[in-house]
């Protein structure tokens, strides 16, 4: 009941008007829809800063793999611990290719047939982790979308709900309108709040993550180049 007060009742502080004036002379879908604004915001500063903080993690899992593959001069022999212990998205590439090299292994008629399983498994690969990298990002480009609609509507309602009032009046002036005005602006305000800095971080994001992709894309190439390489010249040693 007390919470219910201090959101529904009319709030002054001071002489001067201010936002918790303007929030005040909301009307109650306004109130609702700048509250679910602030959620809004949390959630996308929230996803925000957890999907820089994984793709931050996955390229330093990437950096180090690539690292010691850089300074092996083979990945078909290898110790086969090796690739059980690699982790992150290169890791998951480099671990299904290997697998997918020695599957079945004297069962293939031509080493041709063989390499094409392991750039089949390699583009299966790269279409998973592709999902991991773009995850959560929906959602926060329907934040980006979403939130100046809903400021929209909170604004056009209380515009509405301000001249219907004035309606039923004898008289009408400024001073009786632009209570309720103010408060209908304010739901736009707090949805621009929500929107700007999501649409940057967003695109941030959406970048970064676009070229983690074209990298996973360009290791997955380099992989299986290798793998063909080696298993070329172990053919022709035999």
């Amino acid at each position: 009941m007390l919470l219910y007060k201090i959101i529904f009742s009319p709030v002054v502080l001071g002489t001067s008007p201010n936002v918790f004036t303007y929030f005040s002379q909301s009307n109650t879908a306004g109130k609702f829809i700048v509250i679910g604004l602030l959620l809004l915001s949390l959630l996308a500063w929230t996803v925000m800063v957890g999907k820089y903080l994984d793709l931050k993690r996955l390229r330093d899992l990437n950096l180090i793999l690539q690292n010691k593959l850089n300074q092996t001069n083979t990945v078909l022999n290898l110790d086969t611990q090796f690739y059980r212990h690699v982790s992150g998205p290169y890791g998951i590439l480099s671990k299904n290719a290997i697998d997918a090299f020695y599957r079945t292994e004297h069962g293939w008629k031509n080493e041709t047939a063989r390499i094409g399983h392991v750039e089949n498994s390699l583009q299966r690969s790269v279409a998973e982790v592709t999902i991991l990298y773009e995850s959560k990002m929906v959602l926060l480009g329907s934040i980006v979308s979403g939130a100046p609609f809903l400021g929209l509507l909170g604004t056009v309602w209380g515009v509405m709900d301000a001249f219907g009032s004035i309606a039923l009046k004898s008289s009408a002036n400024i001073q009786t309108l632009a209570p309720g005005v103010s408060g209908a602006l304010l739901t736009t305000v707090a949805a621009l709040l929500v929107a700007i800095p999501s649409v940057f971080g967003y695109n941030y994001l959406l970048t970064q993550s676009k070229i983690m992709i074209t990298d996973l894309e360009n290791f997955a190439s380099s992989f299986a180049d290798r793998i063909e390489l080696e298993a070329y010249m172990v053919k022709e040693d035999e």
